[in-house]
């Protein structure tokens, strides 16, 4: 048996692959990252800032996810294991501090932090895998190409005044998102399929399910510490309420259901990577980023719950909802086999949709936008729990009549 055959999980623990304490451990760093993200975001509240902490939270989710899946078919309870992620947490903690001002002067510093975090947990890969398998080590070395490829404009872009950084950042970023979609595709190496990301389905679901809780929990952390900071009147109260409640509803939606489902679907899944490319690699960036404008929403909003709004302010109070439902719809529609997307999810969101036209036509308040947002949030859950303990025949038979014309998917 070659050396490093022991790094590598059991293959009998393949299927079960259970999420170890130095993953949550790791995670630590990223509740640093996504702290900053909104922070950052609510001192910039403007579209140019909307587009420079898209990219920030863009190239974090990259580092968090590609390294899920290296843990994936890693043992983190073997010491050289453990040690790669510790010195991969540095590279973090790093990279965090640098986003505040990363279109600033901790530009450098955040490019060298992201790609030397990609690039060395790559390199791992191909090294532990040398002797072990060889599907695999082909697979990380079309994954090192690519991001040898972004790197000139990571650290290029860094080099930069802001309007050329973010310029090549998004081709550094459109780079690296490229490659899994097109099975990264390399000269002389060919491409990967989806038999060479031989996964477990159960441990991608929970650690994305964890990275979620991690986003909730931002959430809640700013609506404690930010109205633990005001003089609290009744507005302020209310506005402390609703933000909580919105978090919970957000929880509700992602896990009552969502992430159940989909554990279970991709555990049965004869093509675990390819399901777990698509609906969690790629369709739960728009439920994160969701949440972390939500965050900024919610602290907007405790702060300053009566007043004048603007356009982006009405943009972060409506979005954050309409990006997190919008990404759980395709989520489950993928992990359900579902002939259409929940229909519950597409009524919440032509509802948010309408809140946020008649709150800037009418300049609603922060505190009345996000009480009906939140109420939306509500429709759409209870919608769900209705379709799926019985719909409308079993809890309200007298409004039968009125839904026979929809069509029965939740």
């Amino acid at each position: 048996m070659p050396h490093r055959q022991h790094l590598f999980r059991a293959r009998n623990d393949h299927d079960h692959a259970p999420v170890t304490y130095i993953e949550l451990f790791f995670d630590l760093v990223f509740v640093f990252a996504i702290t900053q993200l909104s922070h950052r975001f609510l001192a910039h509240l403007d579209w140019r800032g909307a587009a420079e902490t898209l990219v920030l939270l863009l190239a974090v989710w990259w580092i968090w996810i590609y390294t899920s899946w290296t843990t994936n078919w890693l043992d983190p309870e073997r010491a050289h294991v453990r040690l790669m992620l510790i010195v991969l947490m540095a590279g973090g903690l790093v990279l965090s501090a640098a986003i505040p001002d990363a279109f600033g002067d901790t530009g450098l510093m955040f490019a060298i932090a992201c790609s030397g975090m990609q690039l060395y947990r790559t390199l791992y890969m191909v090294w532990a895998s040398t002797g072990v398998n060889d599907a695999r080590k082909r697979n990380f070395q079309r994954i090192s190409f690519w991001f040898l490829l972004s790197l000139p404009f990571w650290i290029g872009g860094a080099l930069v005044e802001a309007n050329a950084r973010l310029a090549l950042w998004i081709a550094a970023l459109a780079i690296e998102y490229a490659g899994p979609f097109t099975f990264f595709r390399t000269p002389r190496l060919g491409r990967s399929s989806g038999q060479d990301w031989d996964i477990s389905g159960a441990h991608m679901a929970e650690r994305c399910a964890l990275f979620i809780i991690i986003c909730l929990g931002e959430s809640v952390l700013v609506t404690g510490a930010t109205f633990a900071d005001i003089e609290q009147g009744h507005a302020n109260w209310v506005a402390f309420l609703t933000s909580f409640a919105g978090s919970a509803t957000m929880w509700w939606i992602y896990f009552d259901v969502g992430a159940k489902r989909g554990s279970a679907h991709i555990s049965a899944s004869a093509n675990a990577g390819l399901l777990a490319r698509n609906a969690y690699t790629y369709l739960h960036i728009p439920i994160v980023a969701g949440l972390v404008m939500t965050a900024v929403g919610d602290e907007m909003v405790i702060i300053h719950p009566t007043g004048h709004v603007g356009p982006a302010h009405i943009v972060a109070l409506i979005g954050g909802p309409i990006l997190f439902l919008n990404g759980n719809q395709f989520f489950k529609w993928i992990t359900s086999g579902l002939r259409f997307p929940p229909l519950s999810h597409f009524l919440g969101l032509v509802l948010l949709s309408g809140i946020g036209i008649a709150a800037y036509l009418q300049h609603w308040q922060p505190l009345a936008i996000a009480l009906a947002a939140n109420g939306a949030l509500v429709f759409t859950a209870l919608w769900e729990w209705f379709s799926l303990h019985g719909g409308w025949q079993r809890w309200a038979p007298w409004a039968g009549p009125m839904f026979r014309w929809l069509p029965p998917p939740i």
